[in-house]
């Protein structure tokens, strides 16, 4: 039997159906939150909730644009959870891990509400990940860091490959 996160990778995928750039996206920011989140050594609970969010992190994006014509954050984090929850539902998931997650993806553009580790661990992998396809320039990254970093291990990821260098 597939493993639990590679299932929900798979049902991601085929969620998006072709559409290779967001695919790419979700693979991206799971890849640096299980790194950052498995170093920072949160637990395995923890570890769970942030890579399922991280893969479904932006899965409201399809019905954002069928609905509002608008892939805007707003919309994302209204319409994110309810796709997720249908994604999710056959795992058999506790009701804890689901609010989480459904939180998580929720608010994932709303930094006011970051209230623990998994939470901002999901925002600096994004922001590596946005760093990088948006071409965002070293002045602003340096602000990015200052504003939003706060892991020690998201911080050298995000000081090694775009500040350092």
């Amino acid at each position: 039997m597939a493993d639990f996160i590679s299932s929900v990778v798979s049902n991601m995928i085929s969620y998006f159906d072709g559409d290779v750039k967001r695919i790419n996206h979700a693979m991206k920011v799971h890849g640096f939150a299980k790194s950052i989140g498995e170093l920072e050594g949160i637990s395995v609970e923890k570890l769970k909730i942030l890579e399922v969010a991280a893969i479904l992190h932006d899965i409201g994006i399809k019905e954002s644009e069928r609905k509002y014509s608008s892939s805007a954050a707003k919309y994302q984090e209204l319409e994110g959870p309810p796709v997720a929850y249908n994604i999710l539902k056959e795992f058999n998931l506790s009701k804890e891990l689901m609010d989480r997650v459904s939180y998580l993806i929720g608010n994932h553009h709303t930094y006011s509400k970051i209230d623990d580790v998994d939470f901002q661990i999901l925002v600096e992998a994004d922001f590596i990940v946005n760093i990088f396809e948006d071409s965002i320039e070293k002045k602003q990254i340096q602000i990015i860091k200052q504003k939003y970093f706060k892991t020690n291990i998201g911080t050298s990821f995000i000081e090694s490959m775009y500040i350092n260098s």
